[in-house]
């Protein structure tokens, strides 16, 4: 299965691949077999890009926090947030490499209830600043025990197209598709600091499966 937001781009990778393998046989044996070459690699690329496995999410998904991307966890962080939760906050940041799955899914269930683009910087996806300074969508959900959670696409230094497919008042499951980050990318999740987190740096984690915390309401957090 391929990402919707990709059939363009393979099919415009499968003319490229064609039309190099046919400029190669123009070339002579060593000309063709370099451009046949380069042509299945431009289109086995895009096609692996824009894989959409399906994923099965654990049981009691809609009590649990989980991983909204493939790749790295590269930082997790206290710190005050701003736009949703709008004071203390503890952030999960996972980098995407190339070539990680880059299909995106809702880290909880629950009910959007902020939904912000930011156009911005294109930093390297791991750079500290990325999450204030890049191109983003932010949105925030409240979970149905009240928590509210934010969840940030962050575009990097080659990926330069952010889709979503959800806004304010769409209702989310834990580990729904709703977006993909194109060629590249970082996701921050932020919770309230009480929120148990078990995931680690340099844990790798796999969307809309690996757990990253549980979820309990503001009120059980004390």
């Amino acid at each position: 299965m391929f990402a919707r937001e990709g059939y363009a781009l393979i099919a415009a990778s499968a003319l490229i691949g064609g039309a190099l393998i046919l400029l190669g046989l123009q070339l002579g044996m060593i000309g063709h077999l370099l451009l046949t070459v380069l042509g299945v690699l431009v289109f086995g690329f895009t096609l692996w890009f824009f894989r959409d496995p399906s994923r099965t999410p654990p049981e009691n998904a809609g009590h649990l926090l989980l991983a909204p991307a493939d790749g790295k966890v590269v930082e997790i962080v206290l710190e005050e947030e701003p736009l949703y939760l709008k004071g203390p906050a503890r952030r999960i940041s996972v980098f995407l490499s190339p070539l990680n799955v880059h299909v995106n899914r809702s880290p909880a269930e629950g009910v959007i209830e902020y939904d912000q683009y930011v156009p911005g910087e294109y930093l390297v996806a791991w750079h500290p600043k990325a999450s204030e300074k890049n191109e983003r969508s932010q949105l925030g959900l409240r979970h149905t025990s009240g928590t509210p959670v934010l969840f940030k696409q962050i575009a990097g230094a080659v990926a330069r197209r952010i889709v979503y497919h959800v806004g304010v008042g769409d209702t989310l499951k834990a580990g729904e598709r709703f977006g993909i980050v194109k060629f590249g990318s970082r996701m921050d999740i932020i919770v309230p600091p009480h929120i148990p987190v078990f995931a680690e740096v340099g844990d790798r984690v796999v969307a809309g499966e690996t757990i990253l915390g549980h979820l309990i309401s503001d009120s059980d957090g004390g």
